[in-house]
């Protein structure tokens, strides 16, 4: 079975909402795609095609992609106050619950959470799990600028961790842009700043050692996370304050994290393998918005045994499937 663990829903009500709040302009491309843009850069888009259900399920016969995860994208619900997020939380979760009633053997769900309240979070993760069926959660990169290793989390780690569910982490743009204005530098470097920021926080901070038992699956390969590792190992080595909540190398807990494939590269996946081994690596597509097959994985110099687990195996071990 080909699993891809990085899809996303699509939704006219969140957009909308979206733009209503953040007061987006709205910009129309020649190729059809609808752009949101805040500030000189597109901060979500759609297509006509992204909203039709049998269209993607049409796409993934062609691509030969058996089933799906299906996740919110950034902003995420994380922009809205307190109040708001949890009731955009619960629409997109029942959308999406919706999206994968209909579909059972082709869309899975990962839910999204109002984690500007902890305590809501908790009650919406027990319904999405309870209830929807959601067979993970997605967790952002920051939530609106508080970073993940804040101690107001833990209490979400915890039980987390109790139930080992998986956790997919989706890169949010940093709530610093300077530097990142133009050429959708806020999506292009943005994001994957912020994939290797929050993993290395996570990291440092403990977060992986005190909760060890839920699967942790990084975007976009992880952004530079890997490449970045010798030098993370380093400070532990130097710094009291980089050892002050580890009691190993920071290179030996990303080796027990998990990996999509959606630094689509050659080179890139081959170093994510070569460092952490086929068996934490996941087939992901960023489907729609990238719509991806899975060329990428298959044309690898790696075993059969390893393209297998990467193109299912893997993601259905994790979510348990």
């Amino acid at each position: 079975m080909t699993i891809d663990v990085h899809a996303h829903i699509v939704d006219r009500r969140y957009l909308d909402e979206l733009s209503a709040t953040l007061g987006l302009e709205m910009q129309r491309t020649d190729d059809g795609k609808t752009l949101f843009r805040h500030g000189g850069s597109t901060v979500a888009w759609s297509r006509a095609d992204m909203f039709d259900v049998n269209a993607r399920l049409a796409d993934m016969d062609a691509k030969r992609i058996d089933l799906r995860m299906l996740s919110l994208s950034t902003p995420n619900v994380y922009l809205w106050d307190r109040v708001q997020q949890i009731a955009m939380a619960r629409h997109v979760n029942d959308a999406l619950a919706r999206v994968c009633r209909d579909h059972p053997d082709r869309f899975v769900g990962l839910a999204s959470l109002p984690l500007k309240d902890v305590e809501a979070s908790l009650r919406e993760l027990e319904r999405a799990t309870q209830e929807l069926g959601m067979k993970g959660v997605l967790i952002g990169s920051n939530i609106d600028g508080v970073q993940l290793d804040h101690a107001c989390f833990d209490p979400l780690w915890a039980r987390i961790d109790a139930l080992r569910l998986p956790v997919f982490e989706h890169p949010m743009f940093p709530k610093n842009d300077d530097g990142l204005e133009g050429f959708e530098l806020p999506l292009r470097l943005g994001l994957i700043f912020d994939t290797t920021l929050v993993a290395t926080r996570l990291i440092y901070s403990g977060v992986f050692e005190r909760y060890p038992h839920f699967p942790y699956i990084l975007a976009h390969t992880g952004g530079a996370l890997l490449i970045a590792l010798e030098r993370l190992d380093n400070g532990y080595r130097l710094f009291p304050d980089c050892r002050k909540y580890i009691s190993e190398l920071p290179s030996e807990y990303a080796k027990r994290l998990n990996y999509d494939t959606t630094a689509f590269g050659k080179n890139a996946l081959m170093l994510a393998i070569n460092t952490v081994g086929a068996s934490q690596i996941l087939l992901g597509t960023d489907d729609p918005f990238i719509g991806a097959d899975t060329s990428h994985v298959e044309r690898l110099p790696i075993s059969a045994t390893d393209k297998a687990a990467i193109l299912g195996g893997n993601a259905a071990r994790l979510f348990q499937l």
